[in-house]
This record gives C-alpha cells, structure tokens and sequence, in this order.
C-alpha cells in the first residue's frame, strides 16, 4: 500500500494527465485556490491595510514553512522572484576588484546562473568553468583543483538539471572553505527529492525555488545565508525592504537590518507568496525521507525499464547519485516527447539529456510504465513523424 497516494486527490491535474513533469513545474495544489482567493479578499476587504497585517512579513515568514525542507531555521530564508536575482543579491555583497576575484563553476550548470556570471567580468570577475567528460556526472576533482586562493565564488547545484546527478556538496564546502571561498549551494532541483542539511553542511549560501518539487508555482526564489554571515555582508541590490526604519522614509543611504530581511529589496510579489505555501504544507507535512524512498523506487524502475528497450539512461543508476529524474536518450527523443505532451504525458525534452521523466509522490509506480510504453509505441508507429517539421534541435 502506497501511503503517499492518499495526497493524490489534492492536486486536480492528476485526474486528467500523466503528471511526470515535477522537474519543471509541480503539479498545482488544489489549495492554491483557496489562498489566492485569501490574497484577493484581503486585498479587497483591508485595502491598504493589508500591508501591515501581514504581507510585510511574508518575504521572510513565508520563508520559514521552507526552511525545514533544506535544513534551516526559522528567520533564515528571505524571498526573491527567481534563483537568478538571488545570485544576484549575493553577488552583490562581495568585490571583484581584488586579487581574490575568481568564480570558479562546471559547464554543466543551469545557463542562467552562468549567463549571469559571465557577466559579472565586467566587474572584474574571472570566470572559470570546468568542463565535464560527460553529460552525467561532474569532475569532482577538476572542480576541487580549481578552487584555490583566488577564488570569491562556486556556484554550484547540489543535483544536476540534466542527468538529476547529485554532487558532493561536502566535498565541495570543505575545500572552498579550506582557501577562504564562499560556496553558493542551488538546491532547486534537489529539495523535495532529497534529504538536504544546509547547516549541517556549513554552506555559506543556498538558493533555490518553490515552482519544481515543492509544488509552489512560479514567482518564489529562496536565499539562505549561514548565520555568521548574515550581518557582515551588504548587498549592494538593495532596497527600502532592507532598511531598518522603511516607514520612516529617511533620505541618504541605507541603514541595513541584521537579519534575513536585509537581503530584500523592493515590494514584494505578495500574490505569489499566497500560491506557493499549500505545496510546502503538503511537503512538510508528508516529510522528505518519504518522499525519497518512493523516489527511488519510482526511478529505479523507469531505468529498468529504459534498459530493456535498448535506450540510453542519462542519469547515475547508483541510487545515492540520482535525484528524482531519469534522462532518457531514446531515437526521436524531441519528436517523441512533443507526442507525449499532445497524449497528456507531461514531460520535458533538454538537449545533451533526452526526454526527461521525473515522477513524484502523487504518481503511480503504473505510470512510470505507462510512459514508457507510450514512447515505445510512438516509435514503432511512426507517431514521432507529425512533429519532425518543426524540430531545430541538433
């Protein structure tokens, strides 16, 4: 008896598709409803008022209902729009100018995060990617040899969003701390499918967001800053949300907070922050440990079940190396997966990863063989052929 089916009936998207998408956007909560009608009514009913009876707190308290899902404590976790704008934020507390100024990160990083690091050059930053000799794991070794004692900065993702790899944080943090650099830990596509301990871990930076396995929507980032660190460092993306005295609406420089609100800026995306907290109600709720062991299963049988057609499994069979998602490489794998979306099976394609199939708690062991079955069939029957004209992928 699967236990976790007992929260399939919260999530209305179930009924009607195969849902195995959750790398990319959880399934919505059916309470999200219900809080962004909270949002609205308070909106309409207080007016004005709204503000301080309640949505002033929320780009941190809504940040607590988080902090357990990676390892952190409460008034730890500010909130942002998206991973890259809180990269942004740290990146903005540190100087490029001197001769500690390398950001040292592996070319199978999220492009977003390395599009943004590029162009921290322009600030004096010297840019270090190293590369991988695959699309599946990282070279833990390059990676620690290339961290030294001009390094500011690694960016690093505890799981890969290719392969669903999960690195060696530890290994990570203890050198990067050895030579006095600061290690930022993006948990997006590792919290909700992995045990994480942030604290534990001494990471000197974590972020991530609520829209993938924490089922939040779009529209919330997180940071964390490791309490030594919090009151030491200023970001220079700042704003009124970050001054001690807002209200007050004084003139000149800023006055920043010592706790997690000083790594704010502007008015929040209250909405938002409605949507997302019925997901990480149900996460809590439900437990990470849970949540990972179907996971294992669940992956471990689509992999079985890639082998036995004779496709290629971009993602680690060692079960302590994968996250939540298997990466199949199969013949016509974008054509084959623009079928599976017109067939209500929900997944992504990626380029150098394949057809990306990330089961959650509320899916059925079933479906994983579904969605397999389903891509088998649409090769042996040509289905794939009536997408061929639009492909612009290698």
């Amino acid at each position: 008896m699967d236990e976790l089916l007992q929260w399939r009936g919260e999530f209305p998207i179930l009924d009607r598709t195969t849902y195995m998408i959750s790398n990319s956007l959880g399934a919505m909560p059916r309470g999200v409803y219900e809080g962004l009608r909270s949002y609205a009514d308070s909106w309409a009913e207080r007016g004005v008022r709204a503000w301080e009876e309640g949505w002033w707190d929320m780009a941190v308290g809504v940040g607590d209902k988080i902090a357990p899902l990676i390892g952190a404590g409460p008034g730890e976790i500010s909130l942002h729009q998206n991973v890259t704008l809180t990269q942004a934020v740290i990146s903005s507390c540190l100087d490029f100018r001197g001769p500690r100024n390398k950001v040292v990160m592996v070319d199978l990083e999220f492009p977003s995060i390395q599009y943004f690091y590029h162009e921290q050059r322009r600030l004096g930053a010297r840019v270090e990617v190293v590369r991988t000799p695959d699309h599946i794991r990282i070279d833990l070794d390059n990676l620690l040899a290339a961290i030294d004692e001009t390094t500011l900065l690694v960016p690093i993702s505890q799981v890969l969003f290719r392969s669903s790899y999960i690195v060696d944080a530890h290994a990570i943090v203890e050198r990067a701390h050895r030579v006095g650099a600061h290690v930022i830990l993006d948990v997006f596509q590792a919290a909700g499918t992995i045990p994480i301990d942030v604290r534990g871990l001494g990471v000197d930076f974590a972020v991530g967001g609520v829209l993938k396995w924490l089922c939040g929507g779009p529209g919330v980032a997180y940071l964390y800053v490791r309490e030594d660190l919090r009151a030491k460092l200023g970001p220079t993306l700042t704003g009124w949300m970050a001054h001690r005295n807002p209200f007050a609406f004084e003139t000149g420089p800023i006055d920043l907070r010592d706790d997690s609100f000083r790594y704010l800026n502007g008015t929040p995306h209250i909405p938002a922050l409605y949507a997302c907290q019925p997901g990480l109600g149900i996460l809590n709720n439900i437990g990470i440990v849970a949540i990972r062991e179907k996971s294992m299963r669940m992956t471990a049988r689509l992999i079985e079940g890639v082998r036995s057609r004779g496709w290629r499994v971009n993602t680690p069979e060692d079960p302590s190396e994968r996250a939540g998602t298997v990466s199949v490489e199969c013949p016509r794998a974008y054509e084959v997966c623009r079928e599976l979306l017109a067939r209500d099976i929900l997944v992504d394609y990626r380029p150098k990863a394949g057809v990306r199939v990330s089961p959650h708690f509320y899916n059925r062991e079933d479906e994983c063989d579904f969605t397999l079955a389903q891509m088998e069939e649409i090769l042996k029957t040509g289905a794939w052929k009536k997408h061929a004209a639009v492909v612009t992928h290698a």
